[in-house]
């Protein structure tokens, strides 16, 4: 099942359709696209079962976030091997975990506004949890969450590697510099969930390709890690880290400019789009 959020409603994407979920299930779930994590269970017992309308069609550009306002927001750096290699430090014992703060959180087709500084690409699958959880057992961890979706961990290098320590969680988290979507893909749909092809280009380059099986901590891992320490939550966000390709380690180094089309792709999900313009 994809799950989407159609100009602030919550959706189920069937083909090229969407079937308003409030509607369909006479207010039970919905319309709040952030609400159906609080009654996940519930709503995927209603949605096994409901005899859906055909839903009308939709256009990417009518979506918003899918998850739109997560309470956490959790990021992983350095959970791709050859990732660590280029940035220069070897793998740890423990995931590298900083935040982007939930106002980056954006959908498909946004148009992000360029800070000044050196704004750098980051695609990573992202993990939206749908049942609330402390001291996860991996061998559970696949249970609590709700879906996968794509997302952009965007980040300006110059704020993010300036003074004594690297200030990850700021340089991350301009406006618009969370891109998500364009869906939430349920577990069930993927024939192999921890092995998905990952890749983006930059104005039709090439700059990032890999496979989630290639993360040093695979989800399960990640949610037993981190909810060992914090209680993770319906409509959290995990971003899982990005495999090596990023424009800060390329020789020369590159960044995003202006006009610039990122495309974001995950095997299973599709593709996210986000494009750039320079501040007003």
């Amino acid at each position: 099942m994809r799950i989407a959020n159609l100009a602030g409603r919550a959706v189920i994407v069937v083909d090229d359709r969407a079937v308003d979920i409030a509607a369909a299930s006479d207010g039970r779930h919905g319309p709040d696209p952030q609400s159906l994590f609080d009654d996940w269970d519930g709503f995927r017992a209603w949605a096994a079962s409901a005899d859906t309308p055909p839903g009308v069609p939709f256009g990417t550009s009518d979506l918003a976030a899918p998850a739109p306002r997560p309470r956490q927001v959790f990021a992983i750096g350095l959970n791709y091997a050859e990732h660590a290699a280029e940035a220069g430090y070897p793998p740890d014992e423990m995931p590298v975990t900083f935040t982007k703060f939930p106002t980056s959180i954006v959908g498909p087709d946004h148009v992000v506004e360029l800070p000044e500084g050196n704004v750098d690409w980051e695609v990573e699958l992202v993990v939206v949890i749908g049942r609330e959880g402390f001291r996860i057992a991996r061998e559970d961890a696949w249970s609590h969450v709700a879906g996968l979706t794509i997302g952009q961990d965007l980040s300006e290098r110059v704020m993010q590697l300036q003074g004594t320590l690297p200030q990850f969680s700021l340089g991350k988290s301009f406006p618009g510099f969370g891109p998500t979507g364009p869906w939430i893909v349920t577990p069930d749909e993927f024939d192999a969930r921890d092995d998905l092809a990952i890749s983006c280009t930059l104005s039709g380059e090439r700059m990032q390709s890999s496979r989630t099986s290639m993360m040093l901590y695979d989800v399960p891992e990640l949610l037993a890690r981190l909810s060992a320490v914090a209680t993770l939550l319906p409509g959290d966000l995990i971003f899982s880290g990005t495999p090596s390709g990023i424009g800060n380690r390329r020789t020369p180094p590159r960044f995003i400019g202006p006009d610039d089309v990122l495309v974001s792709e995950i095997e299973g999900i599709g593709s996210l789009v986000t494009r750039f313009t320079a501040v007003g």
